[in-house]
């Protein structure tokens, strides 16, 4: 699970808020110029599909165990030089104030204890594996990183926005619940035992994830866990395969269960 750690408010909220605002305008204009450009949706919607929903040529060299090598690899990097986890970790003051630009990135490679990446890792092993031999190894890292990514960037905007500017940011949970809702949109009709006795299937363990998620956000329990990153990892997930790949989910899910 990504993981939440407290330090010192730095950056004030007036500065931030600001920061949100020239941001946002920034992607709303842009929006607008490329809708108002766009007369001909039919050819804007041909242009979509080549560029965006163009499909990688397959290929499988086992990415999921270069992953795992790498976020064992920073695990003990930080170990030795504990300083590493305030510049690889994601904070607002440090990306803002800082210039730490690449922390979005890196913070999801960054874990904070032998626990916190034993189960993380597991859990890149049960669904990464499986669900890389069936899209390819190119569209998974980019699924992946992308995710895991905006994930990143989400939880830094709300964190920016409501002030928590002691927050840092760390683990590989919002890649790895994209790949948990990728996992159940591949092979719908997959049972996961959960204790190694109890069956269930994929899809409704998803659903049981996004409700415990969203209630331990938003009703404050398990504190010191970033739920808020999870959650992200699973709706980046969802439009990933609803944008790049013209898959809806919910509609795979009725299919497999009709």
């Amino acid at each position: 699970m990504a993981e939440l750690i407290r330090g010192a408010d730095l950056f004030s909220g007036e500065q931030s808020l600001k920061v949100i605002y020239f941001l946002t305008a920034l992607v709303v204009n842009d929006f607008l110029l490329c809708y108002s450009a766009g007369k001909d949706r039919e050819f804007v919607m041909r242009r979509f599909d080549l560029i965006i929903r163009k499909p990688f040529s397959y290929a499988f060299y086992n990415a999921t165990i270069v992953i795992i090598a790498v976020n064992v690899f920073v695990y003990l990097l930080t170990s030795m030089f504990p300083g590493l986890v305030y510049i690889l970790g994601l904070n607002p003051v440090l990306f803002w104030g800082a210039r730490m630009y690449w922390q979005p990135f890196t913070y999801m490679f960054v874990h904070g204890g032998f626990t916190h990446i034993f189960f993380n890792m597991l859990g890149l092993v049960f669904f990464g594996i499986a669900t890389e031999r069936a899209m390819g190894s190119k569209e998974f890292i980019l699924m992946y990183l992308l995710c895991g990514f905006l994930s990143g960037a989400a939880s830094l905007a709300v964190y920016t926005f409501m002030g928590m500017f002691h927050i840092l940011l760390m683990g590989a949970s919002g890649a790895i619940y994209s790949m948990l809702l990728a996992y159940a949109v591949i092979f719908p009709r997959s049972m996961i035992y959960i204790w190694g006795i109890l069956p269930v299937p994929a899809p409704l363990l998803i659903v049981l994830y996004a409700i415990i998620e969203f209630g331990s956000q938003f009703f404050g329990m398990q504190g010191g866990v970033a739920h808020l990153t999870h959650l992200a990892g699973f709706g980046f997930a969802w439009l990933y395969f609803v944008v790049r790949m013209g898959i809806h989910p919910l509609k795979v899910w009725k299919d497999a269960y009709r």
